[in-house]
């Protein structure tokens, strides 16, 4: 029996040694992506809990009341009728903002006198914290621009006149790549992708170095003809294919079932995904390679893998971070796949624009070959240290 196929048939039986390998690879990844996308069916969670505190009770105040019970954002659950009742809603977690209308709103606001709507939101919790502020803060300019319509009227002049006073540049928006400005298009497709990295980073570490760890490394090299490509092929190659499967599901899952739009090359995304678990075994591999210490590799790799969701650029430029934080997004393979996807699937740029991404994802590939001779020599001599 050659070293490769007998390499090969020993990675496949430790897959299925232990159930821990098929729950991890694929059961997780897949119940995950499913259940972030479902959580994420409509863009964001809508309809946070908060309250409304009228003071004033007039035309006026319900009318701020109907505009700010029209928002998807927020959801009028509560009406305490004072601060301190709408306080401790807000303290006890039952609420994540309340909206307070002060004492002769309307009276004031007729007379011409300064008026202050006030409101409050927990940004403990950042998600319902912001959808509260953005409900409120838009109801509060809607409403003083209300106000200053009607003195402006009252005052005798015509409702086209204030009207172009109070807005007189109008805009339009077209978004481009999503125009139905959903945030789950923008989100999914790099959270559910950086999970997988990041399971791939464990595994491909763990199924290497336990075998330095279990003292099997010795016959592990025996077993591969004494060479470490071989030995190190004989694992990675089925968890490619169980890792592409899982991925190219997980496409099908984005594009297919969900109807997030591709509007580049669909072979194009495919071939990125498959980049991406190879280059996210290949450098797997190579700190394995620089850490031949099961509890070390795994520790710097979970970290990476953890701060890929940050520094990679999904939630903030990298051109704006701190030159010594955002140099860790290059050698991160998930930032190069958020590339591809954002230049082809939502701006559908051919490939020959994002060519240099895909040349990065390769590069990754080699990484591993300058230091496999010092994890070679880690597995001919064993040293394991707790």
């Amino acid at each position: 029996m050659s070293s490769i196929r007998k390499a090969l048939i020993d990675g496949i039986k430790q897959l299925t040694s232990r159930p821990i390998y098929i729950l991890g690879m694929i059961v997780v990844p897949m119940f995950v992506a499913f259940f972030f996308l479902d959580l994420m069916d409509e863009g964001l969670p809508l309809k946070a809990p908060t309250a409304i505190v009228d003071l004033d009770n007039s035309s006026a105040s319900r009318n701020v009341t109907r505009n700010l019970s029209a928002s998807e954002l927020v959801s009028l659950d509560y009406r305490p009728v004072s601060y301190d009742e709408a306080m401790k809603l807000l303290k006890s977690g039952d609420i994540f903002g309340f909206f307070m209308i002060p004492r002769n709103f309307q009276a004031d606001a007729a007379a011409g006198r300064e008026t202050t709507i006030t409101y409050y939101c927990n940004m403990a919790y950042f998600v319902p914290g912001t959808l509260s502020f953005k409900s409120f803060k838009q109801t509060a300019v809607t409403s003083s621009g209300g106000i200053a319509k009607v003195t402006l009227v009252s005052a005798g002049l015509s409702e086209d006149l204030v009207g172009t006073m109070l807005q007189p540049v109008t805009t339009q928006e077209h978004p481009i790549g999503n125009p139905w400005t959903n945030y789950s298009i923008y989100l999914s497709n790099s959270f559910v992708p950086c999970l997988l990295q990041l399971i791939i980073f464990q595994f491909t570490a763990f199924s290497i170095l336990q075998e330095i760890k279990r003292g099997t490394s010795v016959q592990w090299m025996n077993d591969a003809g004494g060479s470490i490509l071989v030995a190190c092929a004989g694992k990675l190659i089925p968890q490619f294919v169980i890792f592409s499967v899982v991925g190219l599901a997980i496409q099908s899952m984005l594009y297919g079932y969900w109807g997030f739009p591709v509007n580049g090359s669909m072979w194009g995304m495919i071939v990125a995904m498959l980049l991406l678990v190879a280059s996210s075994q290949a450098f797997a591999l190579l700190v394995s390679s620089l850490i031949p210490n099961l509890r070390f590799a795994l520790s710097i790799l979970s970290l990476l893998g953890i701060l890929s969701f940050s520094l990679a650029g999904f939630s903030f430029p990298v051109e704006n971070m701190y030159p010594m934080v955002g140099v860790f997004a290059y050698i991160i393979p998930v930032r190069y796949y958020f590339l591809i996807y954002i230049n082809t699937a939502l701006n559908g740029y051919e490939l020959y624009y994002v060519r240099w991404e895909y040349i990065a994802m390769l590069l990754f590939l080699l990484t591993p070959f300058t230091m496999l001779w010092k994890l070679k020599r880690s597995s001919l001599h064993p040293v394991y240290i707790p």
